[in-house]
């Protein structure tokens, strides 16, 4: 009998319609179009307006997505992962909350916080639940409502984020597509240089912690970029050595987007060139966990049953991984 895979099955995805541009930053902070274009790539961001909307407002339409396109009775999926570090709140996960408003009512489900490793954490967490046998369809979100924990006066971080979903269905195959193999890394020496400092057990929220700015993103950019290039390249380098895959075996990169720069290196490193590389961080910035689910949203039309995919992140922790995905399906 043939070794159990989990294959990709549908793809689902959401960016909220609010565009946040570089000339807008530009009335709210001092920076300007050219300069966040030459240093990160990003043009646009999307952002979710509206009292009371969360990351799972975000992550509803894309799971929706999968279940018209699969003809999906909700109570048939077993689990429901989600990558993310804007929950809804502490408690309970979204992946719950995301089972309550579809009709999931037998799925288990948890949050998985990796930060923009979140998706490929959780992506490889559900390939070993299909693997085990026990479960046969698992849906896997990345999602991030980052407005919600940017702050629009620092500069430095207010340019790079932006709200997004994307989801994946996992399902069995016995042919040679699926998820192949996955290298992941982490490494929490990185925590002091990207991280929210308020909001957890060390720092419950306070007067103190709010006015302080303690519930925003804190990062210390020019030692993160320097992590994720090295960190990024070599893991995807890796995959490729290990699976014995040339860039000529190799149809698409889909990088995390955090920084153009950065995925350039990572391109460069595995001998591909632009034309392989999955890139909307122009349009949608950094979604954290939801950009490399949002880039098989994209393209899927272009995706063909047996491309080799390699899907690569590095986030805040730090965290970082590569993926080798084999395409299981024609888009009609």
């Amino acid at each position: 009998m043939s070794k159990i895979t989990a294959a990709i099955t549908a793809v689902g995805g959401y960016v909220p319609e609010y565009r946040l541009t570089n000339k807008e930053l530009e009335t709210m902070v001092e920076t300007n179009d050219e300069w966040i274009k030459t240093r990160t790539g990003i043009s646009e961001r999307r952002i979710l307006k509206g009292a009371g909307k969360a990351s799972s407002d975000l992550a509803l339409p894309a799971v929706q997505e999968i279940i018209r396109k699969k003809n999906l009775s909700p109570p048939d999926i077993d689990c429901i992962i989600v990558g993310t570090v804007t929950p809804d709140m502490v408690f309970p996960s979204t992946a719950n909350i995301i089972a309550a408003k579809i009709g999931a009512t037998n799925a288990w489900g948890f949050d998985l916080s990796a930060a923009c490793s979140g998706f490929l954490y959780s992506l490889t967490t559900g390939a070993t639940l299909i693997e085990s046998g026990r479960y046969k369809k698992v849906l896997v979100v990345g999602v991030d409502k980052m407005s919600a924990i940017v702050d629009y006066t620092d500069r430095a971080t207010c340019i790079i984020f932006g709200d997004g979903a994307g989801a994946v269905l996992l399902e069995p195959s016995v042919d040679e597509t699926g998820i192949k193999d996955s290298i992941l890394k982490s490494d929490g020496n990185g925590a002091e240089y990207l991280h929210m400092k308020a909001g957890g057990s060390r720092e419950p929220a306070s007067i103190e912690t709010v006015q302080s700015k303690k519930h925003y993103i804190y990062q210390e950019g020019k030692t993160v970029f320097r992590h994720a290039v090295e960190g990024m390249a070599d893991v995807s380098a890796e995959i490729m050595k290990r699976n014995n895959l040339r860039a000529d075996d190799v149809a698409w990169l889909v990088p995390h987007q955090a920084n153009l720069r950065i995925i350039d290196a990572t391109a460069n490193r595995m001998g591909l060139s632009k034309e392989k590389v999955m890139i909307n961080i122009q349009r949608y910035g950094n979604t954290t966990a939801a950009t490399i689910p949002l880039c098989l949203w994209e393209w899927e039309k272009q995706l063909k049953k047996g491309d080799n995919l390699v899907l690569a992140a590095f986030g805040g922790g730090f965290t970082w991984g590569a993926t080798w995905v084999k395409w299981s399906y024609d888009t009609k």
